[in-house]
């Protein structure tokens, strides 16, 4: 996953960076906090974030109470990191926007565990967000199937979107999940089906082939 790494200090960068990397995700540096928020608006913006509180430019709560009024959906993953301890700190931190909080000094292990966590959480997201767009498709197809059809008075042909007329089966299979099984009803079978048997029948008894 590209996580953004927005850090000042270049040993804390390093260290960061080099266990992003060995865990298998893509880093994506800032050395301010002006240029991890102009990396956050960019298309393709990374949706994980790791921020520094104390940053020249925008400092790390700066950047989540601006990422939470963009009202993103799904809005980009935090963690904020601070050499700040204390419970207020870290209810703060939290208020601002930070989904997470790592107080400096930190373990490896326990980087590596909310980085997991992180990332989990991203991922659902993703999920949920693709199943809505796919609801939300389904839903717009119902909706033109739930309005006014054109269809043809004699052949009961439907015309579609692009102005082409369809068998009504065809139509419902391309418009929906629809699937089909084919059968006579009473009236088909007497008016139609019934007078073929006995036509068969009596060229049969005819000597007609």
């Amino acid at each position: 996953m590209r996580i953004l790494v927005a850090e000042d200090d270049s040993i804390s960068m390093h260290v960061i960076t080099t266990n992003l990397t060995q865990w298998g995700h893509e880093p994506v540096t800032a050395e301010n906090g002006t240029d991890a928020w102009r990396i956050l608006q960019s298309p393709g913006a990374p949706r994980f974030a790791i921020l520094d509180w104390m940053m020249p430019g925008l400092e790390g709560p700066e950047i989540c109470s601006r990422l939470r009024a963009l009202n993103l959906n799904p809005s980009p993953y935090v963690i904020l990191l601070t050499a700040r301890q204390g419970l207020a700190e870290e209810i703060k931190g939290i208020k601002a926007g930070a989904d997470d909080y790592l107080t400096k000094p930190y373990h490896r292990d326990e980087l590596q565990v909310r980085v997991e966590v992180g990332v989990r959480i991203v991922e659902l997201q993703t999920r949920l967000a693709d199943r809505i767009v796919e609801l939300e498709k389904a839903l717009e197809q119902v909706k033109r199937l739930q309005g006014i059809i054109p269809i043809c008075g004699y052949c009961k042909n439907i015309r579609d979107d692009r102005d082409y007329w369809q068998n009504v089966e065809s139509y419902l299979s391309t418009h929906s999940e629809i699937e089909f099984s084919h059968g006579i009803c009473p009236t088909c079978y007497d008016q139609v089906v019934k007078p073929q048997i006995a036509a068969f029948v009596s060229d049969r008894s005819s000597g007609k082939k």
